[in-house]
């Protein structure tokens, strides 16, 4: 019987990570404009640091390396997201074959975690959430090997994971405090008195220390950041609300699959010696229950739950005497890939605009965010990958009209990360001026060679510019029929002689959320 590690172990896991991958290579060309948080990922790169106002440095180094060796376009920049995806999935294998199982137990876990409608979104764009899935996917795998196997020195290498995961999102917090509840409440003293844990835990702690220092050296930026998106950002919702949201996420086929898992971690025999990690899962729900977190933050548990639920699978429908219900396996794995990609069209802009609306009145899907904003026909995800283009070449054709020597002393103010991040990724294609923005990063970057001589302010206010400006002309007014609603109509202003120095003026534009 082929028990998944004679002959050649990692073929089977190393085909779906390469699918994986290519599926998101091959999609990430898309007609649709960057993603907002994609451009500003791309400032980020251009402004190479220990840390960010609203997030830790990584996602900046990484894209800081792709760009150096790949380029600008869309496809280079969601280069490595797409490698993290088909990483994970060859980890989620990995977890399977850690928990015991077989080829079919690591391919239900590498099928269901290639196709969960949540992983699809998250590898799809350039963002920090591409590689916080990984290192989770990472540490789970080294702890399975660590919770089933006799040596400690395992906790080395999950100190490395847990570092880099710290230095990429610090939701890898919540895994860290809901695998200590997991140890404590399954009183595995053996791992606690190790001193490879403490070993690793000083590792992790190393690692994430420039970002530390960087907190510290800047006032704690982030703090303020997270208290004020919690606080006026982050949309509230219900508990059974918050567990409901996880279900399209991982695929509906897949939610047996999850509830299998969960069931073997915590109560199987079999499951026994990684119980700690069931405890963890819950632990990392609850506390992100009692936090003002979105949904998707729970999603890098998955890749856990979709191997133990491969085990589970595997082990009632394989065992002896179970050939009656052997056709359960193809015909689960079809139903799992056939649902997850169903959605396909829903997390990725593979359709157009009206298409994109159509198939998703279709599955009867309500457009939504996860912030306190209002929609229209399409949700957040996608609106936001709208306009952009069309607001840099405004912004330009409104730069052209300047005289020449005001053309040479203007700059652009732009409200949100999202509108400076648009400009300075087509500011030399389009001959955009320098912009500047009071908005997370933007502002600790500060006013830098603008003097606010001249300022093509996006979205101002007449009544505020002309407090602040000895004149202020409306220039024109950029319209974007599906872009978010308070995205969707922007006043362009020319604003001229600042009455005080920039420098003077920029503590009072600064905003964090």
């Amino acid at each position: 019987m082929d028990d998944g590690t004679a002959g050649r172990p990692w073929t089977l896991a190393l085909w779906l990570g390469g699918l994986t991958a290519a599926l998101h290579l091959a999609t990430a060309a898309d007609s649709w404009d960057l993603f907002r948080d994609e451009l500003y990922y791309l400032a980020n790169a251009r402004h190479l640091g220990a840390g960010y106002v609203d997030h830790p440095p990584l996602v900046g180094w990484l894209t800081a390396l792709f760009r150096t060796l790949l380029g600008d376009s869309k496809l280079a920049i969601r280069a490595w997201p797409a490698l993290a995806a088909g990483g994970t999935v060859v980890a989620a294998c990995g977890i399977a074959r850690e928990l015991g199982g077989r080829r079919w137990a690591q391919l239900l876990a590498g099928s269901a975690t290639a196709v969960a409608p949540g992983y699809l979104a998250l590898f799809g764009i350039l963002s920090m959430n591409a590689a916080d899935v990984l290192f989770w996917a990472l540490g789970f795998w080294v702890l399975t090997r660590l919770l089933g196997r006799p040596e400690l020195s395992w906790w080395l290498p999950f100190g490395v994971v847990a570092g880099l995961g710290l230095l990429t999102k610090l939701s890898m917090l919540f895994l860290l405090a809901g695998l200590a509840v997991g140890l404590l409440l399954t009183r595995d003293w053996r791992h606690l008195r190790s001193r490879s844990l403490w070993a690793g835990a000083l590792v992790a702690a190393l690692l994430a220390s420039p970002f530390l220092v960087w907190q510290v050296l800047h006032g704690w930026p982030t703090v303020e950041f997270m208290r004020n998106a919690s606080e006026g950002k982050i949309a509230e919702i219900a508990p059974l609300d918050f567990a409901g949201a996880q279900l399209p996420s991982m695929g509906w086929a897949a939610v047996p699959l999850v509830l299998a898992g969960l069931a073997w971690l915590l109560l199987a025999g079999a499951g026994r010696p990684w119980r700690a990690l069931g405890w963890t899962l819950l632990a990392v729900l609850v506390l992100l229950l009692t936090q003002r977190a979105k949904p998707y933050y729970f999603t890098p548990a998955f890749t856990l739950l979709f191997a133990a639920g491969g085990v589970a699978v595997e082990r009632w429908s394989g065992g002896p005497g179970r050939t009656a219900v052997a056709w359960i396996r193809p015909a689960y794995l079809a139903l799992l890939v056939a649902g997850g990609l169903a959605f396909l069209p829903l997390v990725k802009p593979v359709l157009g605009v009206e298409e994109t609306v159509a198939y998703q009145a279709a599955l009867g899907r309500e457009p939504g965010t996860d912030e306190r904003k209002q929609v229209g026909r399409l949700s957040q995800f996608f609106s936001d990958r709208l306009g952009w283009r069309d607001l840099a070449e405004t912004v330009a054709s409104v730069h052209a009209s300047l005289p020449a020597g005001e053309r040479d002393a203007a700059c652009a103010f732009a409200q949100n990360y999202g509108q400076a991040g648009a400009l300075d990724y087509y500011r030399r294609e389009l001959d955009l001026p320098a912009v500047v923005s009071g908005h997370n990063s933007y502002w600790l970057w500060g006013p830098g060679e603008c003097t606010g001589e001249v300022l093509i302010v996006i979205d101002g206010d007449r009544e505020d510019l002309e407090e602040l400006f000895a004149t202020a002309e409306l220039a024109t007014v950029y319209r974007c029929p599906d872009c978010m609603p308070y995205e969707a109509v922007k006043e362009i202003w020319i604003a001229r002689g600042l009455r005080a120095p920039l420098a003077d003026a920029w503590p009072t534009v600064r905003h964090y959320d």
